[in-house]
């Protein structure tokens, strides 16, 4: 375990899964996801610290949530008590057991952040702040949150991180349309230091331009990393001293719920272990040569792999990852 705390900042999900066994009277299991907490459940659990700063409810699915971050070593410094309701997503499959969401979203606890909510600066020991997902997109939390990273880009102290895992009709809808959603996330990108996205974000803020052409012109506003994420076909990641191409392990798929956040959390933990974060740290990044990077990357994908082997949002522990990098 290193020094540095890597903070995530955003929602917690209450994830309806569909019951395997199809129980008439109970057809849905509750699960606790939400994005930014599951990259802060797979950073605690591969042995590096994880802080996340989120509005959790009072209600039973509140007390669930917190439950699941103290199991797996999550730091609650930044956790907020909250009067609204907690957030909830009804998951569907498709043959391949691909997963898609219907979300109940409105007037929940996740958006309702208070510039006052969040820390002004972050702790000293905070080596990253990782955002993304809908809290980077809904407001009015949307903006608490940009102005956060502003600053402490501003402050030099932390590496920033962001995942954008765009949920099309919400963004859209939040920010008025699709044009205004795309200069939103540009904006975050500029910011940023690490930028870790799936194609299927690419393909919908992008639709006539090729997903690693997309990638290279976000490497070129400021990032020092651009990792695209291509499912099971793997990882590019794009630096400003070498660009690497990961192949996925192949792995039996019982879903693929929460891969892409056990990816961003394997990657940053990956980072981490490296001493890549803190200050200085994009320059650290952005130096990174073919080897390492591909290491970096492997890491990630192989996280990403095993998640799929299992139901829910379950990304695995150190010894998981290690023996898995080891075959």
């Amino acid at each position: 375990m290193t020094t540095n705390l890597i903070t995530v900042i955003g929602e917690n999900i209450i994830d309806l899964v569909p019951d395997p066994d199809q129980v008439d009277d109970a057809p849905y299991r509750a699960r606790a996801g939400g994005s930014p907490a599951n990259i802060a459940v797979s950073v605690a659990k591969l042995g590096s610290r994880a802080a996340l700063a989120a509005r959790v409810s009072r209600d039973v699915f509140g007390g669930r949530i917190r439950e699941r971050l103290t199991d797996a070593g999550v730091d609650a410094r930044y956790l907020v008590d909250a009067a609204e309701p907690s957030s909830l997503a009804v998951v569907t499959f498709d043959a391949e057991r691909r997963a898609s969401y219907d979300f109940w979203l409105n007037g929940t606890a996740d958006w309702q952040w208070r510039d006052r909510d969040l820390p002004n600066p972050l702790g000293e020991d905070v080596g990253a702040l990782h955002i993304g997902s809908l809290a980077a997109y809904l407001s009015p939390g949307a903006e608490m949150i940009e102005k956060l990273v502003a600053r402490e880009g501003l402050r030099g102290r932390v590496t920033l991180s962001f995942d954008p895992n765009i949920r099309p009709t919400i963004v859209a809808a939040a920010d008025g349309s699709l044009d205004a959603a795309r200069v939103r996330t540009e904006r975050l990108v500029r910011l940023v230091d690490v930028v870790k996205v799936s194609d299927e974000d690419l393909g919908w803020l992008y639709p006539d331009v090729p997903a690693e052409d997309a990638a290279a012109e976000w490497a070129e506003i400021g990032p020092a990393l651009v990792v695209v994420t291509r499912g099971s076909q793997g990882a590019l990641a794009i630096g400003r001293a070498a660009t690497v191409t990961v192949p996925a392990p192949k792995v039996t798929v019982a879903d693929t719920i929460g891969a892409g956040d056990s990816f961003a959390g394997a990657l940053l933990h990956a980072l981490d272990v490296r001493g890549l974060l803190g200050p200085g740290g994009a320059d650290r990044i952005a130096g990174l040569d073919t080897e390492t990077l591909t290491e970096v990357i492997r890491t990630a994908t192989t996280a990403a792999a095993l998640t799929c082997t299992r139901i829910g949002a379950d990304p695995p522990t150190a010894a998981e990852l290690e023996a898995a990098l080891k075959e």
